[in-house]
Parts: structure tokens; sequence; C-alpha cells
């Protein structure tokens, strides 16, 4: 349980008002703990890009109450620490791709021969060692994304902000990618995704923060956060000229409303095993085989569609707003 001085990224009250008084973001509180990869999702327009790049000092917040590695946001020792790829980086289309790595590096102050070196080794991290002479105007959107991650490594950061790092990218580019985010989590980095792809995130993160219309609504581990969801599903079966829906309300009381029956199926919301036991007694007492029991609960997406829809529910048990107090004593 780290305390609030070991959080990578501890923001209490973010928020950004544009000209004509546009809200992006509205008291945004987020924490992000060391080694572990944080996703940030919600739909286009939620703020998430914003909130990225006032973390990176390149936008001003309106309010900006929070900490980067102890030090208050834009403390240029903690911004050292940090890798970056923005959204939609574009690079010279006459450098190759060794050039456009050791310019980044130069601007973080690598020195030379620390560039050179990690140079060649993160291309070929990404896939890119055998493109590092050819210019980037030949590179594929692909290509350009990976190049881009690389950059993002050349100082050795302690933190990794990835906005939309799989933007444009077929699937076995975004597979690869996932990857290099697993190698970057096991070489002890905190890695920040920024995506729209939730199946991505899904597979890399183990927490998340949703944003819905410039606040986060949702954060905590994805378990966690479905923990509420959590069900069983029988297969079933009975032999032939065997009455399926008779022998089934025999077993088991189908007006139990945490009890669902369609043919060849029947579902419950308990979520506790030995809880179901009884069912499944009662269900062979009655002739009917089962086949498989399959615990389920709700994906990213599901998640994600109910927190969108509900401007902020709380399909997941969690919330986000929480007291000071409460906050501090919060574990992983």
């Amino acid at each position: 349980m780290p305390s609030e001085d070991q959080l990578v990224i501890d923001i209490d009250a973010v928020s950004k008002t544009y000209g004509g008084g546009v809200r992006a973001l509205r008291d945004v509180e987020l924490r992000v703990h060391p080694g572990e990869v944080f996703g940030l999702l919600g739909p286009n327009g939620a703020g998430k890009s914003t909130l990225v790049k006032i973390l990176m000092t390149i936008v001003r917040p309106s309010d900006c109450k929070g900490r980067m590695f102890g030090a208050p946001i834009g403390d240029k020792a903690a911004l050292s620490r940090v890798g970056y790829l923005p959204e939609h980086l574009r690079f010279p289309d006459y450098l190759t791709g060794e050039q456009v790595v050791d310019h980044f590096g130069a601007m973080a102050g690598v020195p030379r021969a620390a560039r050179r070196r990690r140079s060649a080794e993160l291309l070929e991290t990404v896939g890119m060692l055998d493109w590092r002479d050819t210019r980037v105007g030949k590179y594929s959107k692909g290509m350009k994304q990976r190049l881009g991650v690389a950059q993002s490594l050349i100082n050795d950061p302690d933190l990794v902000l990835l906005d939309e790092p799989t933007d444009g990218v077929d699937p076995l580019g975004r597979k690869e990618i996932r990857d290099i985010i697993a190698r970057m989590k096991d070489n002890g980095k905190t890695v920040f995704v920024n995506s729209h792809l939730l199946s991505e995130l899904e597979l890399i993160c183990e927490r998340v923060a949703i944003m819905v219309k410039g606040e986060v609504v949702q954060q905590g581990a994805i378990e966690d956060l479905t923990e509420a969801s959590r069900r069983y599903e029988f297969r079933v079966s009975v032999g032939e000229n065997q009455d399926e829906n008779a022998l089934i309300a025999q077993a088991i009381d189908l007006n139990d409303g945490s009890i669902e029956y369609t043919p060849g199926v029947v579902r419950t919301t308990v979520s506790d095993v030995h809880a179901i036991q009884p069912m499944i007694d009662a269900l062979r007492a009655r002739g009917v085989t089962i086949h498989a029991i399959r615990p389920t609960r709700s994906s990213l997406e599901d998640l994600f569609m109910s927190a969108v829809k509900d401007g902020g529910g709380n399909p997941g048990g969690v919330r986000n707003k929480r007291s000071r107090k409460t906050r501090k004593g919060a574990g992983r």
C-alpha cells in the first residue's frame, strides 16, 4: 500500500476552462502507483489528451493541485524522469529513424555516447533496427508509432506517458506495442496509457480511470470495478424425451431474482463458488447434466459503456470521488 509520497501521479483537482466557458476538465482526481500499467479511457472529447498535456506542461490548467514523483506538477526534475509519446506526433520526413531518436535524446539532455548506444537498442526493441538508416518519410503510420515509442524511452524514464500509442497501427503492430509495454513494466517502469481501444487496455492495464465530460467517474483495478458483475453460468442438458424446462423448474426456483434460465443455460448472480454448490446438487439430483460451469464478469467495454450511459454512474461499485482522508489510505 504506497503512501502519497510514493505515488507517481497524485492529482486532487485539475480543471481546464477554455475561452467561452468551455470546461474541458472538472476537478479531476487521479492516482497512479509505481510500477503499474495505468489506462485512461473515455469517449472522444472527454478531456483525456488535455489532462496528459497538462501533466506534461504543454497546456496550462485553470487549476491544478497535485504532484508527480512527490513534486508539484510541472517540476523540471520530475519531468526529466518522464518519457512522452504525444498523440499525432510528427517527425521531419528527411531524418532517418536513428536520427529522430538521437534528436529527442539530445533535447532530453542524454549524453551523446549514451544516445548512440540507446538509439540502436531502442530501435531493436520496437522492431525498427532494420529501418534505422531509412528516412521517416518512407515509414508507414505503424512504423512511425513504433518510432514514437522508441523516442519516449531514450532518456530511460521512470514514467512513460503514451497518448494513443496504437492509433493507426494494424493488429500485429498493436500486439508488438503491447509486448513493449509489458517489457517496460518488467523493467520497473510506470506506464500511463491513454487510449480509446478498450480491448487493448483490458489486455495490458492493471488499473484504469474512466473519463466522461471532463470528469473521472470511475477509477481502480479492473477486477475491483467489475466485482459487482460476477456471475456463474451453467451449460446444461437433459436426456432424450425429458422436459428440460420442467426439470430445471423442479431443481431450482426460477422466481428467484438471482437466477436466469434460457434453454441450455442457467445463469446466477451468486458470486461465491461455495454458494452455488446446492444448485449443482439440485440439478444433478433431477438428472440434469452439467457440461460446464463458467465464472463470468463484465468486460472493460461493458463497464465503460455503462459509465458513459449513466454519465458517471457506479456500475462497478467504485467511485472516484473520495475524501482526502480516505484517499490517503487507498491501496493498490
